[in-house]
């Protein structure tokens, strides 16, 4: 299946395309209908009817369900990886390093070691705890979002889940919050013994290569950027 030809009609049909591209952002980006949002039926996006965001509600399940990494990894936007090619997208943004590895050689700082080594603790945590626990509050330390994207972006941190607030009924209600975790703690062996098994270069090409096939007709320029 072409991208151009997908249509998102259920959490089904959006578990079937994470496997079958390796990649979906949830937003529109820099390259044209390669998202969710651009590729999802109007009402499983907000359904008027019932007042829900069906593919909003879908994240955490299709998470648990396919084993998935998902954070802002592209642009800073929320995006899908399938298991299979997390692998070398974490190896390739990581440039090989794990984080301590990382910070060693100096090429993280030390609130963004705090952050992570807080989160790797006690993960899986929900993003309102981390910033309690944390002090990222106001007149507390400042950067949270920063920092937790970047750390996103790195392949060091993902979200685990989404968790909904329950009232004193004990119904849910409003967005579900973001529960953080590692890619080490969430996949476990199936990761920390293949992450870094090529090269960052290899495994650069290698995800060119497969963004090349998705988008035969797409600028290189524009797809290197992207991947970057």
């Amino acid at each position: 299946m072409k991208i151009d030809d997908l249509v998102i009609d259920s959490m089904d049909d959006l578990m079937e395309a994470i496997d079958e591209f390796g990649f979906l952002p949830f937003f529109e980006n820099s390259i044209e209908g390669f998202s969710i949002e651009e590729h999802v039926t109007r009402d499983r996006w907000y359904d008027p009817a019932t007042g829900s965001w069906p593919v909003w509600e879908w994240k955490g399940p299709v998470i648990r369900q396919t084993g998935c990494a998902y954070g802002k990894f592209f642009e800073k936007k929320a995006c899908y990886i399938s298991p299979k090619w997390f692998l070398d997208f974490a190896n390739y943004r990581r440039d090989g390093y794990d984080f301590d590895a990382r910070f060693d050689d100096g090429l993280a700082s030390l609130k963004d070691k705090q952050l992570y080594d807080l989160i790797d603790g006690s993960a899986p945590i929900l993003s309102k705890e981390l910033k309690k626990r944390g002090d990222y509050r106001k007149g507390g330390v400042k950067g949270f979002d920063t920092m937790i994207t970047r750390l996103q972006g790195q392949c060091y941190v993902l979200i685990n889940d989404f968790v909904y607030l329950k009232n004193k009924r004990g119904e849910p209600y409003g967005w579900g919050v973001a529960e953080y975790t590692t890619p080490e703690l969430l996949m476990g062996e199936a990761f920390t013994s293949a992450v870094y098994q090529r090269s960052p270069e290899e495994s650069y090409e290698r995800l060119t290569e497969h963004f090349i096939k998705l988008f035969p007709h797409e600028d290189i320029t524009t797809l290197k950027k992207f991947i970057k």
